[in-house]
């Protein structure tokens, strides 16, 4: 079936629905002339859709989500699509020192912090307004965490900018202040699916990670604090090659598939390509570019069929990746690794550019 494209760049609002303790959500869903669709929620400022035409111009939602906010709360499902923070990854130990001062945080994977803890930004409901720059559109969101949230040190103003233009680029801007030192480090985490999210599992379509080395990790996924080269291991994607080809690999059998932060050669160059991920089938290609040094790529191992997502799909081990742009896992506890403090009155900048072909 056709469909007629939109004549300009649009973005709209809607209450979607409201938290159970009775916050209002808000959807901005921002279009383009090429029939690109992304669809932002409030709550957790995430991506809940993101509508993507294929080599034919069959459009296809691309990302894992939810029709309800209900079921963004249930376990394991939270970050989906969200902005997490205050920082993205694990925190080994659940504590760091600045200074002289030791800061104990709220642990939420074991004895660690795993993405900012148990209550971080992806269960936040987030003040948002429209953008309309002329040659994209997009909404600005907005969230306050004091001092001490979820242990973390200063008072932290966050903003974060979602515009996309006719190019098929969606560009994420963070930006945050706070008033006493502290650490940040924020990123998206949309589960793609390019063939169409609930299509079936990602192991056919092709990555390639223009990086040479990973952060190595012990069995709980805390980084050793030493680089692994990724030359003739599974970890090696320098080379184009399916998600699926080495998941077999012994080097993988403890987490059952890629859950790994690779040290990106692009080095914080927003001009130079990260990574690119091909759905062969469809057509669809996603191109990555960031500011940030490394990006976690994830394989949704534990995924297990247990969740039911948008129109009914059901969302089961492989059926997604990953393309978290980030500082390193465990970096205030890592003094080798880019710095993640963020001095008082300093201001914190990410941009990352996910770029959907064909255009």
């Amino acid at each position: 079936m056709s469909h007629a494209l939109p004549d300009r760049l649009a973005v709209t609002r809607d209450e979607f629905a409201s938290t159970p303790d009775g916050e209002r959500v808000d959807r901005y869903q921002l279009t383009n002339r090429r029939g690109m669709r992304v669809a932002i929620l409030t709550h957790g400022a995430r991506i809940q859709a993101l509508d993507v035409p294929d080599k034919n111009g069959r459009l296809a939602d691309v990302v894992l989500g939810f029709d309800r906010v209900d079921d963004y709360l249930q376990p394991g499902a939270s970050y989906f699509g969200a902005t997490i923070g205050r920082y993205g990854n694990r925190i080994a130990g659940g504590a760091f020192e600045l200074g002289d001062r030791r800061h104990q945080l709220s642990t939420n994977e074991g004895a660690n912090t795993l993405h900012g803890g148990e209550r971080g930004f992806d269960r936040h409901v987030w003040a948002a307004a429209p953008i309309d720059e002329g040659d994209a559109v997009g909404v600005e969101l907005t969230l306050f965490s004091p001092d001490g949230d979820m242990g973390f040190p200063g008072n932290l103003a966050v903003t974060l900018r979602y515009t996309l233009d006719n190019a098929n680029n969606l560009r994420l801007h963070y930006s945050a202040v706070a008033d006493a030192e502290t650490v940040i480090n924020l990123t998206n985490h949309a589960f793609f699916n390019l063939a169409g999210a609930g299509s079936g599992t990602i192991q056919d379509q092709i990555a390639m990670i223009h990086a040479n080395h990973v952060t190595a990790v012990d069995e709980a996924l805390i980084p050793t604090g030493e680089l692994t080269p990724v030359a003739d291991s599974a970890l090696d994607f320098t080379r184009p090659k399916p998600f699926g080809r080495d998941l077999d690999d012994p080097a993988l059998a403890g987490i059952g598939g890629y859950d790994h932060n690779w040290v990106l050669a692009s080095a914080g160059d927003p001009n130079r390509l990260a990574v690119r991920v091909v759905d062969p089938a469809s057509g669809r290609a996603l191109e990555m570019y960031s500011t940030e040094p490394g990006v976690q790529v994830y394989t949704s191992n534990g995924l297990d069929g247990s969740m039911t997502g948008k129109r009914g799909a059901v969302y089961d081990r492989y059926a997604a990746f990953t393309l978290e742009a980030q500082h390193f896992p465990d970096g205030p506890n890592q003094p080798a690794f880019p710095g993640t403090q963020l001095a008082a009155g300093e201001k914190y900048t990410q941009t990352t550019v996910y770029r959907f072909l064909p255009a």
